[in-house]
């Protein structure tokens, strides 16, 4: 039988981490900050911060600095300050997929549409000079599975598997899947250029930003063509892949 007040080590675990992203999110707001400002304006004892600063730093949200000082030193060695990294700036919400829209929307209404597609082929382009290169190092049986672990390598989260009478090139995560929502020319464009790189003619099945759980491309093997089971079972994500549901 648990005593009164004791929590569960589960509940422990949740209100640790809630601590953790108090101290985190004081340090976003604040800037850099020493264990003492911490303490201070949490209301948490030095010893208590220290602990956490320890597990975030641990974790690469914070690193030790040491405090810039203006003006004339006084004696004695600057105060240690913790400051967030880019890593634990990323884990608070940012307005880059907004932004990233509010651009996308000035070039369409100032250039027209085929400026975002020509945009969104040159991005796709740059970013796979790198795929290239690990595709070209692969056998040919292992090209799709080397073009995996380059996109995993951006953030796409890929993997590589065998299909009827062909592959999928399956991404479990998109990091533009929000702004690919509202411009599908960025989905199109990665479909081209996964075309370019395979020397195959290549099929989306599905994507993320159209709501589906996993961007999904199929790669006939040389002479084959789509599954029947696919093209039934996925004819309206393969027409419709990247764009917003009607």
């Amino acid at each position: 039988m648990k005593n009164v007040g004791e929590a569960p080590q589960e509940e422990l675990a949740t209100g640790e981490r809630s601590t953790r992203n108090r101290v985190a999110r004081s340090i976003l707001d604040h800037g850099p900050s020493t264990v003492t400002d911490l303490a201070k304006r949490l209301g948490l004892t030095q010893a208590a911060v220290r602990r956490h600063l320890d597990t975030l730093a641990h974790e690469n949200v914070v690193e030790p600095r040491e405090q810039r000082v203006y003006g004339a030193r006084t004696r004695g060695r600057p105060a240690k300050v913790f400051a967030l990294t880019d890593c634990g700036r990323d884990a608070f919400d940012q307005s880059y997929d907004k932004l990233a829209a509010d651009a996308l929307r000035w070039i369409t209404e100032h250039h027209g549409e085929g400026a975002v597609v020509e945009f969104a082929r040159a991005r796709i382009a740059a970013q796979a000079e790198t795929y290239k290169k690990a595709m070209d190092a692969a056998p040919p049986e292992q090209r799709t599975e080397a073009l995996a672990k380059a996109l995993t390598a951006d953030g796409y989260a890929a993997t590589a598997r065998s299909a009827p009478v062909g592959e999928q090139l399956c991404q479990h995560h998109c990091p533009v899947a929000h702004v690919a929502e509202q411009y599908p020319q960025l989905c199109e464009a990665e479909t081209e250029i996964f075309s370019t790189l395979l020397g195959t003619h290549v099929q989306r099945l599905a994507t993320i930003a159209h709501g589906d759980g996993v961007c999904t491309t199929f790669i006939p093997r040389s002479g084959g063509s789509t599954p029947h089971t696919a093209q039934t079972t996925n004819s309206a994500s393969a027409s419709t892949a990247g764009r917003n549901p009607a």
